[in-house]
């Protein structure tokens, strides 16, 4: 099913292409027309701007019993900023289906696909090969690339999409040659095809400058027999992820914990960086060891596939996630605080059969319509999960002697 990726810290060094051996070039269609994008947008002004903490209650998958959805028709755009056509933004979706896609495929012509599943695995046929991509992985389908998706059931799953730049491993610095997300841990295709013709025509979906139009063809666009390159789509086991964290006092930022970036060109600052949050040992003396409650210069979305999230163990559900924008203050919740201010310091298992993500940006991201409305599982009540906090504040405390 999959080889070894080329490392991709090589891949940053050098150009990036493939070279395709297709029995029919891709060519070889009808032209282009626009088709509805359903509740795909880059529409960032639907609505009015919301600097409120948002948090959405898990996403609502289709049942096909009631109607067959594939990826394509499940895709929900959340938030997101920026322009397809100056090729600089991010968008974050989330898709929700229950049916395989029959003889049609998608590309985006916009920007990278990091997609994480969250409910059902998921197969994807690409110009390159097949990968299957379960809950707990991710893949990355880069721009311009065609690719099928394959569902067993009803699934569920969350986006991040980039203009303007590709992911990469980011900057170890003092880490040094090894850790965080290690290059040899990368899969990509190895090379399958079909040589089918299909009578009833075979659409092209292509993402365009925010937009979706369809084509038609006779005949599978998985049609290469072989290739070699190093651009290519792959995927990653999150469990490989070589986690670091601090063993005395105090907190490291969580950019220790990122998988990919996708930088801008101001040096040190992202376009979007994928974080996770996986299961580690928590060991720090001194120290409040759940998130600190903080305000910063960047957009952070959380999802979480599955477990509980140390910071707000209710709430915060699977298939769900939470959108905290720049300069709005957030942080664990009031049970949280009370539990880890009280809880004596030992060493301890943080995250375990958890795992939760956040998808980092310097971007301002708007929050569609659909995320504010039409979804209808915005959590109105968030707020309330930091009303209990009160002040522990004494003037007159003094630390005790030893």
């Amino acid at each position: 099913m999959s080889s070894r990726l080329k490392t991709l810290a090589a891949q940053e060094l050098c150009l990036r292409d493939s070279w395709l051996y297709r029995i029919l070039p891709s060519v070889k269609h009808k032209p282009f027309t626009l088709v509805p994008c359903g509740n795909l947008t880059e529409n960032w002004n639907e609505v009015e701007p919301d600097p409120n903490q948002l948090r959405w209650l898990p996403f609502t998958v289709p049942k096909s019993t009631e109607k067959k959805v594939d990826f394509v028709a499940g895709l929900h755009t959340i938030c997101g900023a920026g322009d397809t056509k100056s090729r600089n933004g991010i968008a974050i979706h989330v898709y929700t289906c229950n049916s395989s896609m029959i003889d049609r495929c998608f590309n985006n012509s916009d920007g990278d696909f990091l997609i994480v599943p969250q409910q059902g695995e998921i197969l994807i046929t690409t110009e390159f090969g097949k990968m299957k991509v379960e809950p707990n992985e991710i893949c990355v389908i880069q721009q311009g690339m065609r690719f099928s998706v394959d569902v067993f059931g009803e699934t569920r799953g969350y986006i991040l999409e980039v203009y303007g730049s590709h992911f990469e491993l980011p900057d170890l610095g003092p880490i040094g040659a090894n850790g965080l997300a290690n290059p040899r841990d990368f899969l990509c295709p190895v090379a399958w095809y079909e040589d089918r013709k299909v009578a009833t025509g075979y659409t092209i979906i292509n993402k365009y400058q925010g937009k979706l139009f369809a084509c038609q063809q006779d005949f599978s666009p998985f049609n290469v027999v072989a290739w070699h390159g190093n651009y290519t789509p792959y995927k990653y086991n999150l469990k490989n992820f070589m986690v670091i964290n601090c063993v005395a006092f105090d907190h490291a930022d969580p950019s220790i914990f990122t998988v990919l970036t996708a930088k801008t060109t101001r040096p040190g600052v992202a376009i979007a960086d994928f974080v996770i949050f996986p299961p580690r040992w928590g060991v720090a003396d001194h120290t409040f060891r759940p998130p600190y409650y903080h305000r910063n210069c960047m957009s952070e979305f959380m999802g979480l596939i599955h477990g509980h999230y140390e910071a707000k163990e209710e709430g915060f559900q699977p298939g769900g996630a939470s959108l905290h924008s720049i300069m709005t203050p957030h942080g664990p919740d009031a049970d949280c605080f009370e539990k880890n201010t009280t809880a004596e310091l030992k060493p301890e298992r943080v995250a375990e059969g958890t795992m939760a993500f956040m998808f980092e940006s310097s971007f301002s991201m708007a929050v569609t319509k659909w995320g504010l409305q039409t979804c209808q599982k915005l959590d109105k009540s968030y707020y309330q999960c930091w009303e209990p906090l009160c002040s522990h504040f004494n003037p007159n405390w003094k630390p005790s002697k030893k």
